[in-house]
Protein backbone atom coordinates (compact mmCIF):
# COMPACT_ATOMS: atom_id res chain seq x y z
CA UNK A 1 0.00 0.00 0.00
CA UNK A 2 2.79 2.44 0.90
CA UNK A 3 4.60 1.65 -2.36
CA UNK A 4 1.43 2.33 -4.37
CA UNK A 5 0.94 5.64 -2.56
CA UNK A 6 4.51 6.66 -3.32
CA UNK A 7 4.02 5.84 -6.99
CA UNK A 8 0.81 7.84 -7.16
CA UNK A 9 2.48 10.81 -5.47
CA UNK A 10 5.41 10.61 -7.87
CA UNK A 11 3.06 10.51 -10.84
CA UNK A 12 1.16 13.52 -9.48
CA UNK A 13 4.36 15.52 -9.20
CA UNK A 14 5.39 14.49 -12.70
CA UNK A 15 1.93 15.33 -14.05
CA UNK A 16 2.10 18.86 -12.65
CA UNK A 17 5.61 19.35 -13.99
CA UNK A 18 4.51 18.26 -17.45
CA UNK A 19 1.28 20.22 -17.61
CA UNK A 20 2.53 23.41 -15.95
CA UNK A 21 6.27 23.81 -16.28
CA UNK A 22 7.11 22.10 -19.55
CA UNK A 23 4.94 24.18 -21.93
CA UNK A 24 6.26 27.51 -20.66
CA UNK A 25 9.25 27.81 -22.96
CA UNK A 26 11.01 31.03 -23.83
CA UNK A 27 12.11 32.21 -27.29
CA UNK A 28 15.46 30.53 -27.96
CA UNK A 29 17.52 31.75 -30.91
CA UNK A 30 20.29 30.45 -33.09
CA UNK A 31 23.33 32.69 -33.39
CA UNK A 32 22.91 34.91 -36.44
CA UNK A 33 19.12 35.10 -36.29
CA UNK A 34 19.29 38.87 -35.88
CA UNK A 35 21.34 39.45 -39.02
CA UNK A 36 19.18 41.38 -41.48
CA UNK A 37 18.94 40.05 -45.05
CA UNK A 38 18.00 42.11 -48.13
CA UNK A 39 14.35 42.72 -48.95
CA UNK A 40 12.91 40.12 -51.31
CA UNK A 41 14.86 37.25 -49.72
CA UNK A 42 12.87 34.19 -48.67
CA UNK A 43 13.92 31.50 -46.22
CA UNK A 44 12.55 28.02 -45.61
CA UNK A 45 13.82 26.47 -42.37
CA UNK A 46 13.37 23.00 -40.92
CA UNK A 47 14.36 22.29 -37.31
CA UNK A 48 14.82 18.95 -35.59
CA UNK A 49 15.41 18.51 -31.87
CA UNK A 50 15.93 15.41 -29.75
CA UNK A 51 16.03 15.89 -25.97
CA UNK A 52 16.16 13.54 -23.00
CA UNK A 53 15.30 14.35 -19.39
CA UNK A 54 15.91 12.08 -16.41
CA UNK A 55 15.72 14.41 -13.40
CA UNK A 56 12.65 16.21 -12.02
CA UNK A 57 12.83 19.25 -9.75
CA UNK A 58 10.33 20.99 -7.50
CA UNK A 59 11.22 24.30 -5.80
CA UNK A 60 14.90 23.67 -6.41
CA UNK A 61 15.02 20.13 -4.95
CA UNK A 62 15.24 16.95 -6.98
CA UNK A 63 12.13 14.78 -6.71
CA UNK A 64 13.13 11.27 -5.48
CA UNK A 65 11.83 9.29 -8.44
CA UNK A 66 13.39 8.00 -11.65
CA UNK A 67 11.54 9.73 -14.49
CA UNK A 68 12.40 9.78 -18.17
CA UNK A 69 10.86 12.18 -20.67
CA UNK A 70 12.05 12.11 -24.28
CA UNK A 71 10.98 14.53 -26.97
CA UNK A 72 11.45 14.61 -30.72
CA UNK A 73 10.29 17.97 -32.00
CA UNK A 74 10.36 19.49 -35.47
CA UNK A 75 9.52 23.01 -36.60
CA UNK A 76 8.62 24.19 -40.09
CA UNK A 77 9.42 27.88 -40.52
CA UNK A 78 8.81 30.22 -43.45
CA UNK A 79 10.31 33.75 -43.59
CA UNK A 80 9.97 36.61 -46.10
CA UNK A 81 12.27 39.66 -45.81
CA UNK A 82 10.75 42.95 -46.93
CA UNK A 83 12.01 46.52 -47.23
CA UNK A 84 9.29 48.83 -45.93
CA UNK A 85 10.07 52.54 -45.74
CA UNK A 86 13.79 51.88 -45.54
CA UNK A 87 13.46 49.28 -42.77
CA UNK A 88 13.75 45.51 -43.09
CA UNK A 89 10.96 43.36 -41.63
CA UNK A 90 10.55 39.58 -41.93
CA UNK A 91 6.97 38.32 -41.48
CA UNK A 92 7.09 34.60 -40.73
CA UNK A 93 5.33 31.57 -39.30
CA UNK A 94 6.61 28.66 -37.20
CA UNK A 95 4.71 25.38 -36.92
CA UNK A 96 5.97 22.87 -34.30
CA UNK A 97 5.17 19.17 -34.42
CA UNK A 98 6.54 16.04 -32.83
CA UNK A 99 6.30 13.40 -30.13
CA UNK A 100 6.68 13.24 -26.33
CA UNK A 101 7.37 9.94 -24.55
CA UNK A 102 7.32 9.25 -20.79
CA UNK A 103 9.30 6.29 -19.44
CA UNK A 104 10.56 4.65 -16.25
CA UNK A 105 8.68 5.85 -13.11
CA UNK A 106 6.37 8.06 -15.19
CA UNK A 107 5.72 5.55 -17.98
CA UNK A 108 2.01 5.51 -17.02
CA UNK A 109 1.78 8.97 -18.60
CA UNK A 110 2.31 7.31 -22.00
CA UNK A 111 3.32 9.13 -25.16
CA UNK A 112 1.75 11.69 -27.43
CA UNK A 113 2.27 12.84 -31.02
CA UNK A 114 0.75 15.93 -32.54
CA UNK A 115 1.10 19.50 -33.71
CA UNK A 116 2.06 22.45 -31.55
CA UNK A 117 0.58 25.94 -31.51
CA UNK A 118 1.14 28.05 -34.64
CA UNK A 119 3.49 31.00 -34.07
CA UNK A 120 3.37 34.25 -36.05
CA UNK A 121 6.22 36.76 -35.82
CA UNK A 122 8.13 39.53 -37.56
CA UNK A 123 11.37 41.28 -36.68
CA UNK A 124 11.65 45.05 -37.23
CA UNK A 125 15.26 46.09 -37.91
CA UNK A 126 16.71 49.49 -37.08
CA UNK A 127 19.86 48.65 -39.07
CA UNK A 128 20.46 47.69 -42.68
CA UNK A 129 21.66 44.52 -44.47
CA UNK A 130 25.44 44.55 -44.76
CA UNK A 131 25.97 46.45 -41.48
CA UNK A 132 28.44 44.95 -38.99
CA UNK A 133 26.00 45.70 -36.18
CA UNK A 134 22.32 44.74 -36.18
CA UNK A 135 19.47 45.58 -33.82
CA UNK A 136 15.82 44.53 -34.08
CA UNK A 137 12.67 44.00 -32.07
CA UNK A 138 10.42 40.98 -32.69
CA UNK A 139 6.85 40.39 -31.46
CA UNK A 140 5.67 36.75 -31.38
CA UNK A 141 2.08 35.53 -31.17
CA UNK A 142 1.12 31.91 -30.32
CA UNK A 143 -2.31 30.80 -31.52
CA UNK A 144 -4.07 27.92 -29.67
CA UNK A 145 -4.20 25.66 -32.72
CA UNK A 146 -2.14 22.72 -31.44
CA UNK A 147 -3.07 19.27 -30.21
CA UNK A 148 -4.49 19.55 -26.68
CA UNK A 149 -6.53 17.40 -24.31
CA UNK A 150 -6.73 18.31 -20.64
CA UNK A 151 -7.01 14.62 -19.76
CA UNK A 152 -3.74 13.87 -21.53
CA UNK A 153 -0.70 15.00 -19.49
CA UNK A 154 1.43 15.10 -22.64
CA UNK A 155 0.26 17.75 -25.09
CA UNK A 156 2.10 19.80 -27.68
CA UNK A 157 -0.58 22.49 -27.70
CA UNK A 158 -1.28 24.77 -24.72
CA UNK A 159 -4.91 25.83 -25.34
CA UNK A 160 -4.09 29.50 -24.72
CA UNK A 161 -2.74 32.56 -26.48
CA UNK A 162 0.79 33.73 -25.75
CA UNK A 163 2.66 36.90 -26.70
CA UNK A 164 6.38 37.56 -26.51
CA UNK A 165 8.44 40.66 -27.24
CA UNK A 166 12.12 40.16 -27.93
CA UNK A 167 14.98 42.56 -28.62
CA UNK A 168 18.08 41.23 -30.38
CA UNK A 169 21.53 42.70 -31.02
CA UNK A 170 24.45 41.38 -33.06
CA UNK A 171 27.86 42.94 -33.61
CA UNK A 172 31.37 42.09 -34.79
CA UNK A 173 33.65 42.33 -31.77
CA UNK A 174 36.81 41.64 -33.74
CA UNK A 175 37.70 40.14 -37.11
CA UNK A 176 35.93 36.73 -37.27
CA UNK A 177 34.35 37.15 -33.80
CA UNK A 178 30.61 37.93 -33.65
CA UNK A 179 28.55 38.45 -30.50
CA UNK A 180 24.75 38.07 -30.30
CA UNK A 181 22.63 39.19 -27.35
CA UNK A 182 18.86 38.98 -26.86
CA UNK A 183 16.25 39.41 -24.16
CA UNK A 184 12.53 38.74 -24.16
CA UNK A 185 9.41 38.64 -22.05
CA UNK A 186 6.51 36.21 -22.63
CA UNK A 187 2.96 37.01 -21.51
CA UNK A 188 0.39 34.22 -21.17
CA UNK A 189 -3.32 34.13 -21.77
CA UNK A 190 -5.61 31.95 -19.65
CA UNK A 191 -6.14 28.27 -20.26
CA UNK A 192 -9.76 27.81 -19.17
CA UNK A 193 -9.68 24.06 -19.84
CA UNK A 194 -6.75 23.02 -17.65
CA UNK A 195 -6.87 19.78 -15.66
CA UNK A 196 -7.71 20.36 -12.01
CA UNK A 197 -5.93 17.17 -10.95
CA UNK A 198 -9.21 15.24 -10.59
CA UNK A 199 -10.23 15.05 -14.25
CA UNK A 200 -12.28 18.25 -14.23
CA UNK A 201 -11.63 21.60 -15.87
CA UNK A 202 -10.21 24.68 -14.19
CA UNK A 203 -8.35 27.85 -15.18
CA UNK A 204 -4.59 28.09 -15.50
CA UNK A 205 -2.96 31.52 -15.24
CA UNK A 206 0.72 32.28 -15.54
CA UNK A 207 2.95 35.24 -14.71
CA UNK A 208 5.39 36.70 -17.20
CA UNK A 209 8.42 34.62 -18.17
CA UNK A 210 11.75 36.32 -18.92
CA UNK A 211 14.83 35.13 -20.79
CA UNK A 212 18.28 36.49 -21.55
CA UNK A 213 20.61 34.73 -23.96
CA UNK A 214 24.01 35.38 -25.47
CA UNK A 215 25.91 33.71 -28.30
CA UNK A 216 29.51 33.94 -29.46
CA UNK A 217 30.64 32.87 -32.92
CA UNK A 218 34.11 32.40 -34.36
CA UNK A 219 34.23 32.44 -38.16
CA UNK A 220 36.74 29.75 -39.15
CA UNK A 221 36.13 30.44 -42.84
CA UNK A 222 33.56 32.61 -44.67
CA UNK A 223 31.19 29.59 -44.72
CA UNK A 224 31.98 27.80 -41.43
CA UNK A 225 31.72 29.00 -37.82
CA UNK A 226 31.98 27.58 -34.32
CA UNK A 227 29.46 28.82 -31.74
CA UNK A 228 28.54 28.71 -28.08
CA UNK A 229 25.37 29.97 -26.38
CA UNK A 230 24.22 30.62 -22.81
CA UNK A 231 20.55 30.98 -21.80
CA UNK A 232 18.90 32.05 -18.53
CA UNK A 233 15.13 31.92 -17.98
CA UNK A 234 13.19 33.04 -14.90
CA UNK A 235 9.63 33.80 -13.77
CA UNK A 236 6.52 32.12 -15.15
CA UNK A 237 4.90 31.13 -11.84
CA UNK A 238 1.47 29.58 -12.33
CA UNK A 239 -1.90 29.71 -10.62
CA UNK A 240 -4.27 26.75 -11.02
CA UNK A 241 -7.89 27.15 -9.99
CA UNK A 242 -6.97 30.28 -8.03
CA UNK A 243 -4.20 28.50 -6.09
CA UNK A 244 -0.64 29.72 -6.51
CA UNK A 245 1.59 26.74 -7.39
CA UNK A 246 4.86 28.24 -6.14
CA UNK A 247 6.56 26.95 -9.29
CA UNK A 248 8.64 29.96 -10.33
CA UNK A 249 11.12 28.89 -12.99
CA UNK A 250 14.85 29.52 -12.88
CA UNK A 251 16.73 27.64 -15.60
CA UNK A 252 20.24 28.08 -16.96
CA UNK A 253 21.48 26.12 -19.96
CA UNK A 254 24.15 26.17 -22.67
CA UNK A 255 24.84 24.85 -26.14
CA UNK A 256 27.84 24.47 -28.44
CA UNK A 257 27.96 23.73 -32.12
CA UNK A 258 28.81 24.79 -35.65
CA UNK A 259 27.17 26.29 -38.73
CA UNK A 260 28.18 25.54 -42.30
CA UNK A 261 26.99 26.95 -45.61
CA UNK A 262 27.15 23.74 -47.60
CA UNK A 263 26.13 25.80 -50.66
CA UNK A 264 25.77 29.58 -51.17
CA UNK A 265 22.06 29.43 -50.22
CA UNK A 266 21.96 26.36 -47.95
CA UNK A 267 23.10 26.38 -44.31
CA UNK A 268 23.25 23.53 -41.80
CA UNK A 269 23.48 24.21 -38.04
CA UNK A 270 24.14 21.51 -35.44
CA UNK A 271 24.33 22.16 -31.69
CA UNK A 272 24.49 20.11 -28.50
CA UNK A 273 23.25 21.45 -25.17
CA UNK A 274 22.00 20.64 -21.70
CA UNK A 275 20.59 22.35 -18.62
CA UNK A 276 23.07 23.54 -16.03
CA UNK A 277 20.58 24.31 -13.29
CA UNK A 278 16.81 23.91 -12.97
CA UNK A 279 14.48 25.07 -10.19
CA UNK A 280 11.20 23.65 -11.50
CA UNK A 281 10.32 20.82 -13.86
CA UNK A 282 12.48 18.45 -15.86
CA UNK A 283 16.23 18.93 -16.31
CA UNK A 284 17.43 18.31 -19.86
CA UNK A 285 20.52 16.12 -19.74
CA UNK A 286 21.04 15.87 -23.50
CA UNK A 287 19.69 17.99 -26.35
CA UNK A 288 20.70 17.83 -30.01
CA UNK A 289 19.44 20.49 -32.41
CA UNK A 290 19.69 20.42 -36.20
CA UNK A 291 18.60 23.23 -38.51
CA UNK A 292 18.51 23.27 -42.30
CA UNK A 293 17.99 26.67 -43.95
CA UNK A 294 17.43 27.37 -47.64
CA UNK A 295 17.45 30.91 -49.07
CA UNK A 296 15.68 31.73 -52.32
Amino acid sequence: MKQASKQLAALAVAFLALTLAAPASAVDLDAGDYTALPGGTNALVIYGQHATRDELYSKGSQVPIHPRLDSDIGILRGVHFMDVGGHIIDPQFLLPFGRLSAKDDISALGSKSGVGDLILASAFWFTRPGDKTHFAITPYLWLPTGTYDRNQPLSLGEHRYKFALQAGYSTELAPRVIWDLAGDVTLFGKNTDANDGQGGATTLKQKALYEFQTHLRYQLTPVLDLRVGLFHTFGGETELGGVNQGDRQVTTKFNVGAAWFVAPTVQLIATYGRDIKVREGFKINNQVNLRLLTLF
